[in-house]
């Protein structure tokens, strides 16, 4: 059985819009170092797969392909990479394959499956209905030392309350945090 394993670059506030036209643009990159980058490689691991939304994926077979040859890149386009989107046809970065018209159903099944664990970046829409669904194993937040003030947060208002259990943390001399949480589950009222 695979595990999904939620992978976020996000400030103390919760904002992970980073790149594009969003107003503070690469706010992430003062922060990366290679020590960063070892340790991301570290947590993703070296055999995965990738699942995506259809505006993640867009953004990603833009830079991955042409990235150059170092760990993370070669690993993420070696990834399969399954893609929740109503354009399967125009998949053209591959190995990629749609995740049909009920995603749910399909990511279960394709958990339940011997294979590489199932890694999400970005793809917040994705991310939230999984969460919601149960079936995210862990949550990894690439926290960055800094207060955004607004932008695409990672969580919408309408999911449910998760609770997650601490796995590990580690830093960069940047400041860098790449923490890791178990997901347990809804969030049980302590009333």
């Amino acid at each position: 059985m695979r595990k999904i394993r939620i992978f976020e670059h996000i400030s103390l506030d919760g904002v992970i819009e980073h790149d594009g036209d969003y107003e503070y643009g690469a706010w992430t990159t003062a922060y990366r170092s290679p020590a960063g980058a070892a340790l991301l490689f570290e947590a993703y691991g070296p055999n995965f797969d990738l699942l995506l939304g259809r505006t993640t994926y867009d953004i990603f077979s833009k830079f991955w392909p042409n990235a150059g040859d170092f760990p993370m890149a070669n690993a993420i386009n070696v990834a399969t990479k399954y893609i929740a989107t109503h354009s399967p046809k125009s998949l053209s970065w591959g190995p990629v394959e749609g995740l049909g018209t009920d995603v749910l159903q399909t990511i279960t099944a394709l958990k339940a499956t011997a294979g590489p664990d199932l890694i999400i970046v970005g793809s917040s829409t994705l991310t939230s209905t999984l969460l919601d669904s149960g079936l995210v194993d862990e949550v990894v937040l690439i926290t960055y030392p800094v207060l955004l003030g607004h932008g695409k947060r990672l969580l919408g208002d309408g999911i449910t309350a998760r609770e997650l259990a601490f796995v590990s943390s580690k830093a960069t001399p940047t400041g860098l945090l790449i923490n890791t949480y178990k997901h347990i589950g809804p969030l049980k009222s302590s009333l």
